[in-house]
């Protein structure tokens, strides 16, 4: 059997929602659910008025062989840590105890998730566990203490670890020598929709002063605010459209100009007919914590739109993408990199930059971290055949 034919199901931890903005673990999950039935968990949430915890399990839309799981908690135990633990796992087990439970034997447990490691590792009789470490989420926001704990934990548990960018893998590498770099892919047929001059244009955005310079993605603490402002103000004749939802941030201390628009989610489908009224792809983070190992999955979506990209001085973007993306180091050199593209820009740069975007396709990303997972199976089954007396595999036995 093809190792990519082999069948296992994936039990999967996030504290990202499947219907959140369409991100890594919905990428990789989606494909990887052609072969594999997908537990998809997501975080628990605590309500105020709610006496006794509920779980809820529907399939994905699109997505059959995705199961989402909901989990709501009483606001009244929430910080009650191993109270929360104990609940997660319990309404789990009992919902693997009715007919779903067939379909997750023996899983792969995935996490996204280090705060689920207490509740599930070692406990849903799996044959590993992948963590899938996208961005360190102990330096984000609100990010709870003891954190910092549980994702060591994982470190420790995990037969592998899939790291989002080369500065993150090496600092996982230290706590797991079984850690691999994988950075996003894209789909880059769907995003050079932009490029096509028959597309449909929103019509939120359609009639707006050029050049606009675009963003999409989530709006929170990553994000240079008064960079914005900057912007808008050289810009004052031209348009300044954020697509994305805000989260951990209070949008009234946004910074407002008549040319700075804000127009919340909009659907990943819808991504590319936004895109195509761009004149500039921008990456406007700020030099803080929650940006110092990111690895941002719209580099190379942005890069098969056929836009001129400008991003600030994030390290895994300079690292991989300073060739085709422009860099700048303050305030001012942004700008000027903006006026700069939007007068005159290298159309060699973009063709190579599009060739690029299509050579990282999420399919050969996630082929490559089953391999990873199969080498891991395939040796353990070779360690428990060999330790049998009688040259038989032994039964396989909880992760």
């Amino acid at each position: 059997m093809n190792l990519l034919q082999r069948e296992y199901p994936i039990i999967v931890h996030s504290h990202l929602g499947w219907d959140w903005v369409w991100q890594r673990p919905q990428q990789f999950m989606s494909r990887l659910s052609q072969r594999h039935a997908v537990l998809f968990i997501e975080g628990p949430l605590p309500e105020e008025n709610l006496d006794e915890s509920r779980l809820e399990a529907r399939p994905a839309a699109d997505y059959s062989n995705v199961i989402v799981v909901r989990m709501r908690m009483p606001g009244a135990k929430w910080f009650d840590g191993d109270w929360v633990d104990n609940e997660r796992r319990r309404l789990v087990q009992e919902l693997l105890a009715g007919p779903l439970g067939a379909s997750f034997q023996e899983p792969i447990q995935w996490f996204y998730d280090p705060m689920a490691v207490t509740a599930f590792a070692g406990h849903m009789n799996e044959q590993a566990i992948v963590f899938d470490c996208m961005d360190q989420l102990s330096q984000f926001k609100g990010a709870p203490d003891v954190l910092v704990k549980r994702e060591r934990h994982l470190l420790e548990v995990a037969d592998i670890v899939f790291a989002g960018g080369p500065k993150l893998g090496a600092e996982k590498r230290k706590f797991n020598a079984n850690t691999f770099v994988y950075g996003c892919g894209v789909d880059a047929d769907h995003f050079g929709k932009a490029m096509d001059p028959t597309i449909q244009r929103p019509v939120d955005v359609a009639n707006l002063p050029k050049p606009i310079l675009g963003f999409f993605g989530v709006i929170d603490e990553r994000m240079d605010y008064a960079l914005l402002a900057e912007l808008a103000d050289a810009f004052s004749t031209g348009s300044i459209v954020l697509i994305g939802p805000w989260t951990k941030v209070d949008p009234a201390h946004f910074p407002q100009r008549p040319n700075l628009h804000y127009l919340d989610k909009r659907s990943y489908d819808q991504l590319p007919n936004y895109a195509a009224v761009f004149d500039v792809c921008l990456l406007p983070f700020a030099l803080n914590p929650a940006t110092e190992f990111v690895n941002p999955t719209k580099v190379l979506e942005y890069l098969a739109t056929g836009r001129p990209v400008i991003s600030t001085a994030i390290a895994d973007v300079m690292l991989q993408f300073s060739e085709f993306v422009k860099i700048a180091h303050s305030h001012t050199e942004f700008v000027e990199q903006c006026q700069n593209v939007c007068r005159c820009s290298d159309l060699a740069v973009r063709k190579l930059a599009l060739e690029v975007a299509r050579r990282n396709t999420w399919e050969q990303v996630v082929e490559n971290l089953e391999r990873h997972i199969w080498d891991v199976l395939s040796s353990r089954t070779a360690a428990r055949s060999s330790a049998s007396p009688s040259g038989q595999a032994l039964p396989m036995i909880a992760g």
